[in-house]
């Protein structure tokens, strides 16, 4: 990704770090590139746009400023979750209209087994598994909502069940919640492993990856774009550019086209049988339906990791890992005392419409971004999808509408009163499940 500097300031111990086999760093751009398609970002989006093009016969070029993974693809939770969030089929319908509706509902509940059709396709080791997805309900109206949305949902193709207290228990170990929702197409990648599969997939067919390769500057030449690091150019008919919540001033507008917020992580060391047997028994993945949700996963090898909301602090560093320790324990009080060793965390984007956005702001340029918490299954999605759209494909047949970019309304103004939101709707959260 074209991850600012700064971002480099959080970086506390990452699990997927410690467990990811050692890889040597992909070298930095060092002097002038002719492609067919510049790449800005070594995530999940970038990397996939990049295998799509590359096996279709295409020249590519990705930079990064950090590397492979360095962004939020490799310091994600990890959850395949498939269906959007946020939004109901009725008022993703409205937003997106009948015909790009029924593409992106397709999309969207199919994007879990494009994931791991993917990973055995290519062969990528990173512990992937497909057990399911649980999502259990705080409280009644999320309950009911949840009946409402699944119903939709379903008489479109997904296959989700509501499970009661008595299930709740048996497949999360958890007696914080009543009732849940079940979605079989759900699961887990060890994301920084998941990410390097992939580059090392493109690399392969041809791909060049470049890494600590910040792009200083994009501009329309008379072939197409040319892209320049403080080492060298690249010169392209297109650019993808893929850098998510780490967005800056590169594309006009694009950075306040969305807002960033910060998922964090913390992880054990390998439990005992006594201590975590009864969590998550069946590998289902978790997450909650509260305000600021908690998420969840147990690991093959009896680690248990547990994410949330965090915030930078005005060091740069990352906060609410204590809120965070707190949480696991009341929602797996078997979990009361444990160490856990590892704490991390990575910036999203979360877009107005919780939709995800994809722009051509001019001809030969293209951008995908705003998975809103469902990084890992959508980004991959947009990847392909703009891939497709370079090789030709019309926009009107794509899942995703093709828009302007356009800032949020008073975005400056909800980025600083972000942690004050946050702390309101713990306490609305608190007050629920009390």
């Amino acid at each position: 990704m074209n991850v600012p500097t700064a971002s480099a300031t959080i970086r506390p111990a990452s699990l997927w770090m410690h467990t990811a086999p050692d890889e040597a760093a992909n070298p930095p751009l060092a002097g002038d590139l002719d492609v067919d398609v510049a790449v800005i970002g070594a995530g999940y989006t970038g990397l996939r746009a990049a295998l799509a093009l590359a096996e279709a016969g295409t020249r590519v070029a990705v930079v990064d400023a950090g590397d492979v993974g360095a962004g939020a693809s490799g310091r994600t939770g990890g959850q395949v979750n498939p269906m959007m969030p946020f939004n109901s089929p009725d008022r993703i319908r409205q937003i997106v209209g009948g015909k790009t509706f029924d593409r992106l509902a397709e999309a969207s509940l199919n994007s879990a087994d494009e994931i791991f059709d993917l990973i055995k396709t290519y062969q990528i080791e990173c512990q992937a598994r497909q057990k399911g997805w649980l999502r259990v309900h705080h409280n009644g109206a999320a309950h009911r909502k949840s009946e409402a949305d699944i119903r939709n949902w379903n008489a479109i193709g997904a296959e989700m069940s509501i499970v009661g207290a008595g299930d709740v228990v048996s497949l999360s170990g958890s007696r914080a919640y009543r009732s849940g929702m079940v979605n079989p197409r759900g699961g887990a990648v060890q994301p920084l492993m998941f990410a390097r599969g992939l580059a090392n997939a493109a690399k392969s067919r041809g791909v060049q990856i470049f890494g600590q390769s910040a792009v200083q500057s994009l501009k329309k030449a008379d072939r197409g774009w040319t892209i320049s690091t403080v080492g060298g150019r690249i010169t392209s008919d297109w650019v993808v550019v893929a850098t998510n919540g780490y967005s800056d001033d590169l594309v006009p507008e694009l950075a306040r086209s969305v807002i960033p917020i910060t998922p964090i992580q913390i992880a054990t060391d390998p439990l005992h049988d006594e201590i975590i047997g009864e969590v998550l028994p069946n590998g289902h993945t978790i997450s909650d339906s509260r305000r600021v949700i908690m998420y969840a996963r147990r690991e093959p090898d009896n680690r248990m990791v547990y994410g949330g909301h965090g915030q930078p602090d005005r060091n740069g560093n990352l906060a609410g890992f204590e809120w965070l320790k707190q949480d696991a324990e009341r929602v797996f009080p078997q979990l009361k005392g444990v160490n856990w060793s590892f704490h991390w965390g990575g910036r999203i984007a979360i877009t107005d419409d919780h939709l995800p956005h994809l722009h051509e702001p001019q001809k030969g340029l293209i951008v995908g971004l705003g998975y809103n918490g469902r990084g890992v299954a959508m980004s991959n999605v947009m990847g392909r999808v703009m891939a497709e759209r370079i090789l030709g494909a019309d926009p009107s047949a794509l899942p995703f509408p093709v828009t302007d970019v356009a800032a949020i309304p008073l975005r400056n103004l909800k980025v600083m009163g972000m942690p004050f939101v946050i702390r309101w709707m713990k306490f609305l959260d608190y007050l629920e499940t009390r």
